[in-house]
């Protein structure tokens, strides 16, 4: 059995890419580094790699995590400029035994030292953006914080190994040095090859407070389904941050256990791909339901359509 999962449309063609690999029985962490080198790949997708809207400096700066869930072997960055794929440096990072976290200019000296590709991350198309931002928060005095879509993969191959990784340029207009959920271990993803994996997407300043990645396949580890394990761990957190803390930011998290089986949950609308062995290549849609549930259906060609206008909109 094999399967692989990711947080939004945008990495569908990532999932192509790695179904490929383990079809012809190649590692789950082979599959998480492809997925998600093609979303860092992608100019038009604004919250992860090149094409990434930058921080209120007009600096892109980027995180990614990388996990084996044979080893827990963690490799991570954050605040990492100007390197083609975080997830590729984050990956090798997770070989080392010390100093595998890596942050701001160490991050980037290191995947320099490493050989690793650099490349002006930020296009002409995000600094418009970028520049379009700073003149409204200006002159209408508005909340500067806008998208923190992380893209996360988990990944199931035919040897019952588990891997999990992410990637995302953060919060669009953060401070200098801000780092979200996604490169921290139990928050922004989890895997334990003989239990299951998640992965998280959303406000990482909320995610943070609640490491419900690692809630999630410890609640698969107790028995649970990874359906049910998202829906207890997401809108039960969701529900007490409001009751504690105020509010809620928007969260999204994605499972598959060791069998291959799949769950979503989220507290706002969600897009995700999924495909195994049994199941051909989907995206989906998912909201929350009644009773602390999930609803999820397919996308539909109208909503496909229209996602790829609004992202490739002139500026």
């Amino acid at each position: 059995m094999w399967g692989i999962i990711a947080t939004w449309r945008m990495a569908h063609e990532g999932i192509l890419a790695a179904k490929e690999l383990l079809v012809k029985e190649r590692s789950a962490g082979d599959a998480v580094e492809t997925a998600i080198k093609c979303v860092e790949d992608y100019p038009y997708y604004k919250s992860v790699g090149y094409g990434g809207l930058p921080n209120e400096e007009g600096v892109l700066e980027m995180d990614a995590a990388f996990m084996d869930g044979d080893t827990f072997a963690i490799g991570a960055v954050a605040g990492i400029v100007d390197i083609k794929n975080p997830i590729s440096v984050a990956r090798k990072l997770s070989k080392e035994k010390f100093n595998s976290f890596r942050v701001g200019a160490g991050a980037t000296r290191y995947a320099q030292a490493e050989g690793f590709e650099q490349k002006e991350m930020l296009t002409e198309r995000a600094k418009k953006i970028w520049e379009k931002r700073v003149e409204e928060v200006a002159k209408h005095q508005l909340d500067p914080y806008d998208g923190h879509d992380t893209v996360g993969v988990v990944a199931l191959d035919e040897l019952s190994s588990m891997a999990a990784g992410t990637s995302s340029s953060g919060l669009f207009m953060k401070k200098s040095g801000r780092v979200g959920d996604s490169p921290l271990s139990g928050s922004g993803f989890y895997v334990d090859s003989e239990i299951g994996g998640a992965a998280a997407t959303g406000l990482g300043e909320d995610l943070m407070k609640g490491c419900l990645s690692y809630e999630i396949v410890r609640l698969m580890g107790s028995g649970y389904s990874p359906q049910d394990a998202c829906d207890q761990a997401v809108y039960g957190f969701s529900e007490k941050l409001k009751k504690r803390y105020g509010k809620a930011g928007a969260f999204s998290l994605i499972a598959m256990n060791k069998e291959g089986q799949w769950g979503v949950a989220t507290n706002v609308e969600f897009t995700f791909s999924v495909a195994t062995k049994e199941t051909e290549p989907t995206i989906f849609i998912a909201h929350p339901g009644e009773n602390q549930t999930t609803v999820i259906e397919p996308i539909t060609q109208e909503w496909l359509d229209a996602y790829e206008k609004r992202i490739k909109a002139p500026i």
